[in-house]
């Protein structure tokens, strides 16, 4: 009989009560937390971060929205009260580094916190295991389950065009040594998934094609079976899109920390 690996995450609580402090803040965000399919890319995250032994914490139930839905929807009011609550707690246990797996959470922590008074070093998790490969604390295995296949990257609207992060992604990519194709509009050209445009939210206009299921179609167009991303939001609009194309059984999407954990057999 076999068990299953059980995992640490203790929170700020109850690592400053124990007069510890951690490297890094995990910063899980809503997604991360409640969506069941994007529960599974923070599972592959703290894996990863347990093996090679970072000294991490997550706020646990002190962490909020970071108040970035509410700022897009024009409520300003309602997003400083989120942004102010969350520096409190942060500042309260005087967090210098935040790593988040939602490019969402990370522009809105590192751009536009400071305003308000939260003041930290904001990493996304591509550029944190960027590092971790260059570094040489994360190898993937010979012969890991991705080697010599097709992969394609979809880049994050928040994490590209809103940051200009968009080579600490690929980098973790090629880790795997797969073959990564391009689709016809990446970068600063990419096109969006939708979820940015509140596609995500909504019914698309009358009309209209679905934004995603053009992003989907364009990454098929690879003959890529694996499609990266590393967005929460990216994850269900190119999901869903490849769905639409009856290509879930032979195409499957997936964040790149589950990919590197998948490569390391975690």
């Amino acid at each position: 009989m076999t068990t299953e690996k059980t995992y640490s995450v203790p929170t700020m609580a109850e690592m400053m009560a124990n007069g510890d402090t951690p490297d890094i803040l995990f910063w899980v965000g809503c997604a991360g937390s409640f969506d069941d399919r994007y529960k599974r890319v923070t599972i592959a995250f703290v894996r990863i971060l347990n093996h090679v032994g970072i000294k991490f914490a997550v706020l646990g139930p002190e962490e909020a929205c970071t108040g970035d839905p509410a700022r897009r929807a024009g409520n300003e009011f309602l997003f400083q009260m989120q942004a102010m609550a969350n520096i409190q707690v942060l500042n309260g246990y005087n967090v210098k580094k935040i790593v988040t797996a939602c490019p969402h959470c990370f522009n809105t922590l590192k751009n536009e916190y400071p305003d308000l008074g939260g003041e930290y070093e904001v990493i996304h998790h591509s550029q944190f295991l960027q590092q971790l490969i260059n570094e040489g604390r994360v190898k993937v295995q010979d012969g890991q389950p991705f080697k010599g296949r097709k992969i394609t990257y979809h880049d994050s609207c928040y994490l590209g065009r809103a940051n200009k992060i968009y080579e600490a992604p690929r980098e973790v990519l090629e880790a795997l040594d797969a073959d990564l194709v391009e689709m016809k509009r990446v970068k600063a050209n990419g096109l969006c998934c939708g979820a940015g445009g509140a596609q995500y939210f909504k019914e698309p206009e009358p009309g209209k094609k679905d934004v995603n299921v053009e992003r989907a179609q364009e990454a098929l167009a690879t003959g890529a079976d694996t499609i990266a991303v590393a967005c929460p939001f990216c994850m269900t609009m190119m999901s869903d899109g490849v769905k639409n194309q009856n290509r879930e059984d032979t195409v499957k999407v997936y964040d790149i920390s589950e990919l590197i954990a998948q490569g390391q057999g975690l």
